[in-house]
């Protein structure tokens, strides 16, 4: 080759026009990223024309993997079929190569060089290798993932924002969250993610071959989210220890959690509860290309001995003796549902499957759950993978209550099984609003098809004390707003027909969402009796002075009404989750947003409590506008006082963007607000308003 000129000068990504064609613009303009199962250019730039075959052949060679370990010749024709192949078109000093990725290939970070062979085969010269993306493709119909509505597409993949549900299941309250998953090098963050999995350090070139499939991808990301077994990237925490991190509840979006794990070295981030591993989990998927969202269970079961039954014991004085036994009903839990294909399993169970990055149990060992057809889940079957023993149990397990007698002996005094698994919730594509999906988790409660999945998932049907006693019992609570005193009544009606003597017992505890106690508010004992086809009214009023030394940064109280009938050994509980209001952060933006323009918020906040708070920090992040920022407050601010910051950034995107804030102190926690602004391109701006 000694003496001739070099033929081949270089290649044009043209990152421009196929991420712009591939649905990833918003990731990256100066890097390649591409969809797999539809095509994209480059262009070869020569310094001569290339000469014609039969002399002279091109030839495309893909490397995949850190260490390059995995290597792809693609082919020339498109006879190979559901291999790579390449077609060319020769311009005046340029050569346009056309790629087509098979719809199942690996994900993952490709490289490519461009290699001009002799007649014979000899290797002329070759480019320098160049680097592209290649990611899940849910526009595509051959690929696993295809999702075949633009709008579901649109909120599923593309949408940055999300509302991640919380609360009670009949007080439903919200958290805006930053999923992010196009803000700059969170796409490497994912890969990296996947990487430092166990699978991946052990044996790489595996991992690499497993990667076409979103189900092997989902799971690994669930595992990958907590950092139970492995280099993950959250770390639990449920205690309220939160000094050597940062509180759970202070995070409003995925992108500063990936980045702190990420500039740590795989080191883990402390801490998180089920929200953020949702939220993290969502980005991670949506950033891969496999459409995700996100789902609340509230009153979720979290059930340790698989029997499907969460088991409450109680003394005979009525005070809760379940401790040490691991049975408790979450007000919620959230988890991701994923869209896939499920090829490993029979036919009718492809579409959502629900995966959960909490750890809660393990399974094959670690600590990761999913993915698991929700037909599954709804239809019992509840031998198909993965977990759907664990998810069905979540969604329907029957509460039982028993009495613990002196002795030793238990005694089941009622079980329920209309309690667990409620308002299952997702955001609706078409907004800011809840979309209920229960039905696709569970048939009718009570109905013939729901009685014929429990059998087949193994549950004994039509216990006793199914249906209503003499006696029942309703709870009902005035506005409880944080910071102040309500009024909880205490409903027992009488629909028998004589007068009915019982012990009541109510008691109040400041909870955390996943039932961990932290503390008894007040309690109250009456023995009364209740005439025939009459009510009886028992009004407990919670003191901010008795719930706002224990209150959770939940700021939730669970208010445990037990009934037991004199003469009968049943009791009837009934327990109310009350979600304390907190105070709306107002955030005001005045000037118009453009592109690299300053753009200044004002966020203002006031004291709701009848106590000084002290430490106070503003949080502020929104993708497309800033990355996580902290704003802190001096001294003290006082019952009633009023807090304004101020908060000048630049956003980096155009489009519909949210601006969220959280306030956080050391009595008060998980304080949020949120405002959206439309960021225009400064080309926009120009011709913005038309006169009419």
């Amino acid at each position: 080759q000694t003496g001739q000129q070099a033929l081949l000068s270089g290649i044009d990504l043209q990152c421009y026009e196929n991420n712009h064609s591939h649905r990833t613009e918003e990731m990256d303009m100066v890097r390649l990223l591409v969809r797999r199962g539809q095509p994209f250019s480059v262009v070869l730039q020569c310094t001569d024309h290339i000469p014609r075959l039969p002399d002279h052949q091109l030839n495309l060679i893909l490397h995949l993997g850190k260490n390059n370990e995995v290597v792809l010749k693609v082919s020339d024709s498109q006879q190979d079929h559901g291999k790579w192949w390449f077609s060319q078109c020769n311009a005046q000093g340029e050569v346009m190569l056309t790629l087509h990725s098979p719809a199942d290939a690996p994900v993952g970070l490709y490289s490519m060089t461009v290699v001009l062979l002799s007649a014979d085969g000899q290797i002329l010269e070759q480019t320098k290798s160049q680097t592209f993306y290649l990611l899940f493709n849910p526009w595509c119909k051959d690929d696993s993932v295809y999702l075949p509505s633009e709008e579901l597409l649109q909120e599923y993949i593309l949408n940055e924002n999300g509302i991640l549900y919380q609360g009670s299941w009949d007080d439903i309250t919200t958290v805006p969250w930053n999923f992010g998953q196009f803000e700059k090098d969170v796409v490497d963050i994912c890969f990296e993610v996947l990487d430092n999995s166990p699978a991946a350090l052990k044996n790489s070139e595996m991992d690499i071959a497993n990667r076409g499939s979103p189900v092997y991808v989902s799971r690994t990301i669930t595992a990958m989210v907590n950092a139970n077994d492995d280099r993950g990237v959250v770390s639990g925490r449920w205690d309220g220890e939160y000094s050597d991190g940062v509180a759970p509840t202070r995070w409003t979006g995925s992108v500063p959690i990936l980045r702190r794990w990420s500039e740590g070295g795989g080191q883990k981030v402390r801490y998180g509860q089920c929200w953020v591993f949702t939220g993290v989990a969502c980005t991670v998927l949506r950033c891969l290309g496999i459409p995700t969202r996100c789902i609340t269970n509230y009153s979720s079961a979290h059930d340790t001995d698989a029997n499907i039954s969460v088991d409450y014991y109680f003394n005979d004085q009525l005070e809760s003796v379940s401790e040490g036994r691991k049975d408790s009903i979450w007000n919620y839990h959230c988890w991701v549902e994923s869209w896939m294909k499920r090829d490993d399993l029979p036919e009718g169970y492809d579409g959502w499957q629900v995966l959960d990055p909490t750890p809660q149990e393990r399974s094959d060992g670690v600590f990761c759950c999913g993915p698991c057809p929700v037909n599954a889940v709804k239809e019992g079957e509840v031998g198909l993978k993965y977990d759907t023993p664990f998810v069905f149990s979540e969604v329907n397990a029957d509460l039982v209550v028993w009495i613990v007698h002196p002795d030793g002996e238990r005694i089941q005094v009622s079980q329920n099984s209309k309690v667990i698994g409620r308002n299952i919730s997702t955001k609706s594509v078409y907004g800011d609003f809840t979309e209920d999906i229960t039905a696709n988790y569970k048939y009718p409660e009570g109905s013939m098809k729901e009685r014929e999945v429990y059998k087949k998932a193994g549950r004994q049907v039509g216990q006793k004390n199914e249906g209503p006693g003499q006696l029942e019992l309703f709870i009902k609570h005035a506005p409880a707003i944080h910071g102040t005193d309500f009024d909880v009544i205490i409903e027992v009606y009488n629909a028998g027909r004589e007068d009915t003597d019982a012990q009541l017992i109510v008691t109040s505890n400041a909870i955390t969402y996943n039932s961990i106690h932290r503390g008894e508010c007040q309690r109250k004992t009456t023995s009364l009796t209740v005439p025939a086809h009459k009510a009886h009214k028992e009004v407990l009023r919670l003191q901010y002075d008795h719930y706002g030394a224990c209150v959770s940064e939940h700021h939730m109280i669970r208010v445990t009404a037990l009934l037991q009938p004199t003469d009968q050994d049943n009791i009837i509980l009934q327990e109310i989750n009350i979600p304390l209001k907190m105070p709306a952060l107002h955030i005001k933006i005045i000037e118009k947003a453009i592109v690299s323009r300053k753009l200044t918020a004002h966020i203002s906040f006031t004291n709701p409590l009848p106590v000084s708070l002290q430490g106070g920090v503003f949080t502020v992040e929104g993708a497309g506008l800033t990355e996580a920022k902290e704003i802190k407050t001096h001294g003290k601010i006082e019952p009633g006082q009023a807090v304004t910051v101020k908060f000048s950034f630049k956003p980096t995107r155009a489009g519909l963007r949210k601006l969220l804030v959280d306030f956080d102190s050391d009595i008060l926690r998980d304080v949020k607000g949120e405002a959206t602004v439309i960021v225009r391109t400064k080309m926009q701006n120009r011709n913005a308003v038309t006169e009419i």
